[in-house]
């Protein structure tokens, strides 16, 4: 396990990032209607070593199309304390399966004042631990997609996180919930063991539930609480 600490992304002056926004603006409208595989070689390629892809392990696509590219691609994952046990044996059995590259960040002394639930809890067991994960790196790969939830209609395929200081690609921003089930069937990839049981968004186990068909994915994330994201892609 990785214990990782808060940190700064790497400094860049106003004309810098002014520069940087209108680069990947220019990128993100080449590579609006790039397929995955394609998005994830660019960005390799543009960021090699410097590249972090993050990896919440609710289904492995991402991490499929990108070990397929580079097989030693840094993947990091953000063990809150709160997950689901299946879920901490589904990372374990998807890093066997590929020899993953991985690092697993755990939360620092503060979380300990706010547990999975409270006010500030994904602040120092998220958003905290990933800024430490990413320290010194210029880009970090999701698998967000626009179909995700409102607050998520508007990602482009690659842009400036201002959280946390870097360069954000979303190879799936364009992708929908179809496109995921059909990607997992054709390439046999293992599925989380609670998907199964109704689980169609993985969170925390004190603050995920399931969903029935007639609900939106995301209604079992902090349900009762109008809180709809964590930070990490606010």
């Amino acid at each position: 396990m990785a214990d990782t600490a808060p940190v700064r992304g790497i400094e860049r002056d106003e004309a810098e990032v002014e520069a940087l926004l209108e680069e990947l603006a220019v990128a993100d409208r080449r590579l609006a209607t790039a397929p995955p595989g394609r998005v994830i070689e660019w960005s390799l390629d543009q960021y090699g070593a410097e590249l972090v892809l993050a990896a919440s392990f609710q289904d492995v696509v991402l991490v499929d199309m990108a070990v397929t590219v580079d097989p030693g691609i840094p993947v990091v994952f953000l063990d809150t304390g709160a997950h689901f046990p299946e879920t901490m044996e589904f990372v374990e059995e998807v890093r066997a399966r590929y020899g993953l590259n991985l690092t697993v960040a755990t939360p620092g002394p503060d979380a300990e004042a706010w547990p999975c639930g409270s006010e500030r809890c994904c602040q120092f067991r998220k958003v905290e631990p990933l800024r430490g994960a990413l320290s010194g790196k210029r880009a970090w790969m999701t698998a967000l997609k626009r179909s995700d939830a409102p607050t998520r209609a508007q990602a482009p395929v690659v842009g400036w996180d201002e959280t946390f200081g870097l360069v954000k690609v979303n190879p799936m921003a364009t992708w929908t919930d179809d496109d995921i089930d059909s990607y997992v069937t054709d390439h046999d990839l293992p599925v989380h063991p609670l998907v199964p049981r109704g689980y169609r968004s993985i969170g925390c186990a004190p603050t995920t539930r399931p969903t029935s068909a007639d609900e939106d994915p995301r209604a079992g994330r902090w349900a009762g609480t109008g809180k709809t994201e964590c930070g990490l892609h606010a």
